[in-house]
């Protein structure tokens, strides 16, 4: 019985994948791709955001509350995972599964993701929100709390616009401006 349910949890993700990639192709369609280096336009007037990051230790905690401090202040409403929780234990198969489609859910619900990005060993699930928000095409703001331990490429050139995490509070998610990052990647 586990087996199936999990086959089944797997199914409508995959057909929910599918169907959210059908509806972003679709746009996609509408303009040619970026010239290497270059990014596309950005969004205006963002209302609402995913925020992507670890919280598993008092730092990333901390920077957390940071950035959701900051959002308030600015009138963006975010999704923020870990003030939310699923109804299952903790640890489990289906805790995992329901924990990854909220998350996922949310992320297409939003109109942008505020990524808090540790450098370039960074946590995989944030490069993952930030990889499937990008594919689908939302832009993310990647915000470096860590200006000495490098970058990733594939982060900082698949986000939208790259900023360190004091300078949030200026961001204007109504320009969107694009900011490219100026440390080390690796």
């Amino acid at each position: 019985m586990k087996k199936c349910a999990l086959i089944l949890v797997c199914l409508v993700s995959i057909l929910s994948m599918i169907l959210v990639s059908c509806a972003t192709s679709a746009k996609s369609e509408e303009t040619a791709p970026a010239a290497a280096g270059e990014k596309t336009e950005t969004p205006k007037n963002i209302s609402s955001v995913y925020i992507a990051s670890p919280f598993f230790n008092d730092e990333e905690y901390d920077n957390v509350v940071y950035v959701e401090n900051v959002l308030n202040q600015l009138g963006i409403t975010f999704f923020s995972p870990m003030r939310h929780t699923v109804d299952a234990k903790a640890g489990s198969l289906d805790w995992a599964y329901k924990i990854f489609e909220m998350d996922r859910n949310e992320i297409v619900k939003a109109d942008a993701v505020v990524a808090i990005y540790y450098g370039s060993e960074g946590d995989t699930g944030t490069a993952w929100e930030c990889g499937y928000a990008t594919a689908i095409g939302k832009p993310v703001v990647l915000v470096h709390v860590d200006r000495e331990n490098g970058s990733n490429l594939m982060l900082n050139c698949g986000s939208t616009t790259n900023i360190y995490i004091e300078e949030l509070i200026n961001f204007d998610f109504s320009t969107f401006p694009v900011y490219e990052y100026d440390g080390i990647m690796l």
